[in-house]
């Protein structure tokens, strides 16, 4: 009879197939509405900052850009000449030359840029061009995706699809209607949940990622069984193969 290899051949496409609306991002993109790209990502704790000062008076700018000779030695035994990098501390600020305790975390770029400008003022004749970097900017990801790791961001922001895409996206196996995304917020660890599946996710806050976030691609159910399974899967499906088979010439 046909019907115990029929039987058998739909249990093998059910556990290996899954549903288009579980694999495919933005669905319905077609409602999707403009979104503003204004995200700035905003200082943090433990973030490692390089502030470079140019201004017309070189000699007074000095002062603020500290040089610091590299303990990796160039060719020819000279040490490479680097600049003074400032670490946000738990508490939020830094130690700068002359100016003293800074309160850093919680502001953006040019919140910081424009303090300086004011602070700056009664040491520098002319208004500077300040150039502030991270110098440890990374976000990393784990879980379901082909090239898990941590990944430096040269940038000034990176997108959750971006850093998907260092990762070499996600594998078939990945739950894309629950990405997670582990961030410090004020100092306490939040678990935020996103469905890549629905275009309106590029409106949510952790659509742009922040610096030392961690994403996790959690498995589906396919990925969940054949693990419960095992390397026994396919002495299981040739075990069910041969039961049926049995069955087949019993009926007959």
């Amino acid at each position: 009879m046909k019907l115990p290899f029929l039987l058998l051949l739909f249990l093998i496409l059910l556990s290996s197939c899954g549903s288009r609306k579980d694999i495919v991002f933005y669905q319905n993109s077609e409602s999707a509405k403009e979104i503003s790209s204004n995200f700035e990502s905003r200082f943090k704790c433990d973030d490692m900052l390089r502030i470079f000062i140019n201004t017309k008076d070189t000699e007074a700018s000095l002062a603020f850009n500290l040089p610091v000779v590299s303990t990796i030695l160039a060719k020819g035994g000279i040490g490479q000449l680097d600049y003074q990098s400032y670490l946000i501390n738990n508490l939020g600020f830094i130690e700068y030359p002359i100016l003293g305790k800074i309160k850093v975390a919680g502001l953006t770029k040019l919140e910081l840029i424009n303090y300086l400008k004011q602070q700056f003022k009664p040491y520098l004749k002319s208004d500077p061009i300040i150039n502030i970097n991270i110098l440890n900017y990374r976000i990393s990801v784990t879980g379901e995706v082909a090239k898990p790791g941590s990944f430096n961001v040269n940038s000034e922001r990176i997108s959750l699809p971006e850093a998907l895409a260092l990762a070499g996206d996600l594998t078939i196996f990945g739950k894309r209607s629950n990405i997670i995304v582990l961030r410090d917020i004020n100092g306490v660890k939040t678990i935020n949940r996103i469905d890549i599946t629905k275009t309106d996710f590029i409106n949510s806050e952790f659509y742009y990622l922040t610096q030392n976030d961690v994403v996790y691609v959690e498995p589906n159910k396919t990925r969940v069984n054949a693990s419960a399974i095992g390397p026994n899967a396919s002495i299981i499906i040739s075990g069910l193969s041969l039961l049926i088979t049995v069955v087949a010439l019993l009926i007959r």
